[in-house]
């Protein structure tokens, strides 16, 4: 295989990743995750975070053979960042230049990363996380785009009696979340589009870590001194900046195997090959006293974060409804929860938040609005449910089934029936039978596991309105309740989440 149809091998296998992560994000009928989920679980950081030791092996392994090719092609970020830049390269070719490493600010963020990991900050680890970083983006930038889309082709089908596609509503779901997303992609793009890989190689966590182990990988990007003479093509071209052409030095660390040297190089001096003793010898000579540091560095900040992670790891809806398509009914405000709710198969909120990395995945994937993400302080970003939109349907388990941390486990439509994840209160001063004396009963039809009964608000007096009961040990906290009663703008029954999940 020739070096340009091993480059056109590695962009191929990167663009059809990247495509298919993305349509997994954008997919708001409930069809791809089926087929597409496993994409979510081979990322490095969640494999971490679900102690997925069969995944993170074989990372390890890809990484020591190939070098940083996780970077190249598995990660949806930094493919997104060769995106970005192959449209500056169209319009400015050999633009880069060789730049020394940077490992103080390197291991400053990777500190930062395994410290927020230890003490729970997942606000922090949600911001360097690449891929959670790519799935905030996608799902509050990218989704929406689909989403109009989808309903311009909706609408020109209407007009042709096709059903073949149908409208959704596009709205925030959380506005701090929104922000930090154009705020991430802007900074992202951005830095791509002037240093190129400069994100991935001084920012993000998971590149350190790789880059550490792409120094010992079996194949390598090799220059041949023989051939060389010293152009500097590969330097311009190393979108990494890793490459020092006069030296013939490569700084391994930083390389993310693309091929883009050896595609460009016309003397063909450069090779992705095992490199032999002799040459490596010859390389390492050749090295700054900056670079041998950084080995050093390096080596102590992989231990270090192979401890702190498995360490941190162990312990540590507004829709518009219309009465009768004539009368604007309000819309629902959410309530004031003194204890968040989260999913059926997080367990407890402890689980649920040292393992959540807030990829968005599955607030994204959440067929009836349910899911959101928090906008408390040190859980910003991880998903919590809300059902001013919508209720938490029993027979749904599409967030357990693409979470690719384990922060949601998966469960089938049988457990998630029995699984308490809350209990609802009833509010008396809300309650339309005694604001208004009708008869409503909206709350008991609708509960699907029986946990509420309409009884007489004055005992004895058949004649009086009812009201509803609710039997606790029954209640799933499923918010139907909630979300079909009547009572605007707030309900006269809300759900109070619970610490530990429970089987009833």
């Amino acid at each position: 295989m020739n070096k340009k149809t091993l480059k056109r091998v590695r962009i191929t296998l990167a663009s059809i990743c990247f495509a298919l992560i993305t349509l997994m994000f954008l997919d708001f009928t409930g069809t791809l995750h089926h087929y597409l989920s496993w994409l979510a679980k081979i990322q490095f950081f969640p494999a971490v975070m679900a102690l997925n030791f069969v995944i993170i092996a074989l990372l390890v392994v890809l990484t020591l053979i190939f070098g940083r090719i996780y970077c190249s092609v598995i990660c949806p970020l930094g493919v997104y960042q060769d995106f970005v830049q192959k449209i500056h390269s169209a319009r400015k070719k050999n633009r880069y230049n060789f730049s020394k490493g940077l490992p103080i600010l390197r291991y400053i963020f990777l500190g930062i990363f395994i410290i927020a990991i230890i003490f729970g900050a997942s606000s922090l680890v949600a911001l360097l996380a690449p891929y959670s970083s790519y799935g905030r983006i996608a799902q509050n930038l990218f989704q929406p785009l689909y989403i109009w889309v989808n309903n311009l082709f909706a609408l020109v089908a209407e007009h042709f009696n096709s059903y073949a596609f149908y409208s959704k509503e596009v709205w925030i779901r959380s506005l701090p979340t929104f922000i930090i997303a154009v705020v991430c992609f802007l900074v992202i793009t951005v830095m791509a589009w002037v240093g190129g890989r400069t994100y991935c190689n001084t920012i993000c966590p998971i590149g350190t870590v790789l880059g550490f182990l792409s120094r010992f990988s079996w194949l390598k990007i090799n220059i041949d001194e023989s051939k060389c003479v010293k152009c500097d093509i590969c330097t311009k071209n190393c979108k990494a900046k890793c490459i020092d052409g006069k030296n013939n030095v490569i700084d391994h660390s930083r390389c993310v195997s693309c091929g883009d040297c050896m595609a460009k190089c016309p003397k063909e001096a450069i090779n992705y090959s095992h490199a032999k003793a002799k040459n490596t010898e010859d390389t390492i000579k050749k090295e700054s006293t900056e670079t041998k540091k950084e080995v050093d560095n390096s080596k102590r900040a992989f231990l270090f974060t192979s401890l702190a992670v498995g360490s941190s790891v162990a312990f540590a809806q507004e829709k518009g409804k219309v009465d009768g398509g004539l009368a604007i009914i309000e819309d629902k405000v959410a309530p004031q929860r003194a204890t968040k709710i989260v999913p059926s198969g997080a367990k407890s909120i402890k689980n649920f938040e040292k393992r959540c990395t807030a990829c968005q995945l599955c607030v994204s994937k959440c067929p009836n609005d349910v899911l959101r993400p928090s906008t408390s302080l040190m859980n910003m970003m991880q998903p919590e449910m809300s059902y001013e939109r919508g209720y938490c349907r029993p027979e749904c388990t599409a967030c357990s089934e693409v979470c690719p941390t384990g922060a949601i486990e998966r469960i089938d439509k049988a457990e998630k029936s029995s699984i308490k994840i809350g209990t609802a209160h009833w509010i008396k001063k809300n309650c339309i039978p005694l604001t208004d004396g009708v008869e409503c009963g909206n709350c008991a039809k609708h509960c699907p596991s029986g946990a509420i009964l309409m009884v007489n608000s004055i005992p004895g007096d058949e004649k009086s309105v009812k009201i509803p009961t609710i039997n606790e040990e029954r209640c799933i906290g499923c918010g139907a309740c909630e979300n079909l009663c009547p009572s605007r703008p707030f309900s006269a029954i809300y759900v109070e989440g619970i610490e530990n999940h429970r089987t009833i």
